[in-house]
């Protein structure tokens, strides 16, 4: 069985040859519970998501916030499983036809099996996994079952990285590059923003041709329009689980999700 890293490359190239951006969007499986988190990414898709992340939950989330956390307390303390994870793909998958993909921490993948893990996902019709934590020098297995599986393998990149190291992240990685940084508090958006598009500039610097899409913090239309104007994708997860995580029962959450990812469709068309 084959994953859709093709799906995943021709919905990032049909964004691009519509002039846009692609909208991304990140919720956690599991949250806030297994069927409730996939009516949530079923919601996003058909608010108008190109693409979504469903969130392997990890009890120490290091690289995301306290709204994530949150999300992953609530998923973990609910018993998700992996099992779960590859649950919430293939249904959301089979219910919509877009890319799914796993964002994950190394570890969990590390005690599953690489090849379990890789060749399940591939079975539950994911696109690939990104692996913020995962050193391109220390990935050639993981790379290895991802290419054999039909998956992508997605890296992260900060404003910290250095040109050497993009440039192997370039070469190593598939899909796409996940370039993350900080829309920060009022008064500082416009250095921080600054400090992003040089980001994307410096990664395409490194010859690569795969898509640059940013992780910004945008929470509503104007700022995925702002990022939208200098990248490939906008990605946006912790504004979707404050969705739910404020609204007061489930329905209403699903509602706001749903009306958040038109907010946001829209701003990656430029229509701020």
């Amino acid at each position: 069985m084959s994953g859709n890293i093709r799906l995943l490359n021709d919905t990032l190239a049909a964004a691009r040859a519509e002039g846009r951006s692609a909208l991304i969007a990140y919720l956690p499986a599991g949250f806030p519970t297994v069927d409730g988190g996939i009516e949530a990414v079923k919601a996003v898709f058909d608010g108008g998501a190109d693409v979504v992340e469903v969130g392997l939950p990890h009890s120490d989330p290091v690289l995301d916030g306290p709204v994530i956390q949150t999300a992953d307390d609530i998923a973990l303390r609910g018993g998700v499983k992996i099992a779960d994870v590859m649950r919430t793909v293939r249904e959301a998958h089979e219910a919509t036809g877009k890319p799914v993909l796993v964002m994950t921490y190394w570890n969990p993948i590390d005690r599953y099996g690489v090849e379990r893990f890789t060749a399940e996902l591939a079975e539950a019709g994911g696109a690939g996994c990104i692996l913020p934590d995962l050193p391109v020098q220390e990935s050639a297995l993981w790379r290895e079952h991802a290419e054999k599986h039909g998956l992508a393998t997605v890296f992260v990149v900060a404003p910290s990285s250095k040109d050497e190291r993009l440039t192997r992240i370039t070469a190593a990685g598939s899909g796409f590059v996940y370039a993350a940084s900080l829309m920060g508090v009022t008064g500082t958006r416009e250095s921080v923003g600054s400090q992003a598009q040089d980001l994307v500039r410096r990664t395409r610097g490194t010859g690569t041709e795969l898509p640059v899409c940013v992780g910004l913090g945008v929470s509503d239309r104007a700022q995925a329009a702002e990022v939208a104007g200098f990248a490939d994708g906008v990605i946006v997860g912790s504004a979707f689980v404050k969705r739910m995580l404020d609204a007061p029962d489930h329905a209403s959450g699903i509602a706001a999700v749903r009306e958040l990812a038109g907010e946001l469709a829209k701003g990656v068309r430029g229509q701020a």
